[in-house]
């Protein structure tokens, strides 16, 4: 932890429990905290966001490779207890702030169960296709079996990160109202209908770029490596991978992030829409598919598919309790998805590149 201040006074501490971050005598102070539990983009705008709300605080930079957060404002409390404290703002969402930073092992002992867990969905989601049951894969394109597939396991991992937050967000909302239905059914159907139109608008974009063969194959190997990076980010092993996340401006998630604030009746059905533009991964590479489309309804459904791939766990989070990030077994979970994606990422990859006659396809289905 580093701290940089506007004198050389001691840091004071507050007794009263109820002042939040904020003392008696409040000086500008720049800490940096280490965040344990970041794993996306996604997760350094839902930090972000969380704690630009706190009163007196002047800026927040959450940063994904470090797994740090710098954070500026009038704070008289000991660090140690500004730390405790934004701890409690996102614990719910798996992320705890401390002043040191974690000597956290690679967890290889899940693979142990992961691998063969992983190894079976494989084998029997081929098995299945063999058989013409399912269509997960083919020969040169994402397979909406394999964009429902992404979509279920963004559910629980990128998505459930900002996304699970402004479900949250707007649950704290319908309790206001009497704890009806509505505004999560509103958020779920403005989703899952925002992420047809505008699958369907960039697939529209795809085709007045007028791609060809070849760009589509390049497309298609972006695709690929963009889910092979998610892949071993889920792993959770070698952390230098997350620098090469592609991501959109974050300026873009902002604003549907700070309208799950708002409280009036067309904001869950924006949020829901807006959901297309966060910062999610799964969500990036099925958007360049789409692309790659160069049609209406194909770059639709794709994105209709994928969106309706998260809606499982996504309304278990809204309707009922649903909390991975606390379970024993998340680390054998996100190693065992992150197993599935990687294989996925090396089959869509072979296909792409035996589609360009680089090499010999690999299964043919």
């Amino acid at each position: 932890m580093s701290s940089t201040d506007a004198n050389t006074d001691p840091i004071g501490s507050s007794t009263d429990a109820d002042v939040g971050l904020i003392g008696p005598n409040p000086e500008q102070k720049t800490y940096t905290f280490h965040v344990h539990g970041m794993h996306c983009s996604a997760c350094t705008l839902l930090i972000e966001e969380t704690f630009k709300e706190l009163p007196n605080v002047t800026n927040v930079q959450a940063s994904l490779p470090n797994h740090q957060v710098t954070i500026t404002g009038d704070f008289s409390e000991p660090p140690e207890l500004i730390a405790e404290k934004l701890t409690e703002l996102v614990k719910s969402h798996g992320y705890t702030v401390s002043l040191e930073r974690a000597q956290k092992g690679a967890g290889w002992g899940d693979f142990v169960y992961a691998l063969p867990i992983a190894l079976v969905i494989i084998v029997g989601f081929l098995a299945l296709q063999e058989i013409g049951l399912t269509n997960l894969i083919t020969s040169s394109d994402v397979s909406y079996g394999t964009a429902f597939v992404l979509g279920l396991i963004a559910s629980v991992s990128t998505c459930l990160a900002v996304v699970g937050g402004l479900v949250l967000s707007l649950s704290a909302i319908s309790a206001k109202e009497g704890g009806t239905w509505r505004t999560q059914s509103l958020f779920h159907v403005g989703r899952i209908v925002g992420f047809f139109v505008l699958g369907g608008a960039v697939g529209v974009v795809g085709n007045s770029l007028h791609l060809g063969l070849t760009a589509n194959i390049v497309l298609g190997i972006i695709v690929a490596l963009v889910m092979l990076i998610l892949g071993i980010n889920l792993l959770d092993v070698f952390h230098f991978t997350k620098r090469l996340q592609f991501t959109i401006p974050k300026i873009f998630s902002r604003h549907v992030v700070r309208g799950s604030k708002h409280d009036h009746y067309l904001a869950p059905v924006l949020v829901g829409i807006g959901t297309f533009f966060l910062p999610c991964g799964f969500t990036q590479s099925m958007q360049l598919y789409a692309l790659s489309t160069g049609n209406f309804m194909e770059g639709a459904l794709t994105m209709f598919v994928f969106a309706l791939g998260t809606l499982p766990v996504l309304a278990l989070l809204s309707f009922g309790s649903l909390n991975i990030a606390h379970k024993p077994w998340k680390g054998i979970f996100f190693k065992t998805a992150g197993i599935i994606v990687i294989a996925l990422a090396l089959l869509n990859l072979g296909n792409a590149l035996a589609t360009a006659g680089i090499i010999n396809p690999v299964f043919n289905f």
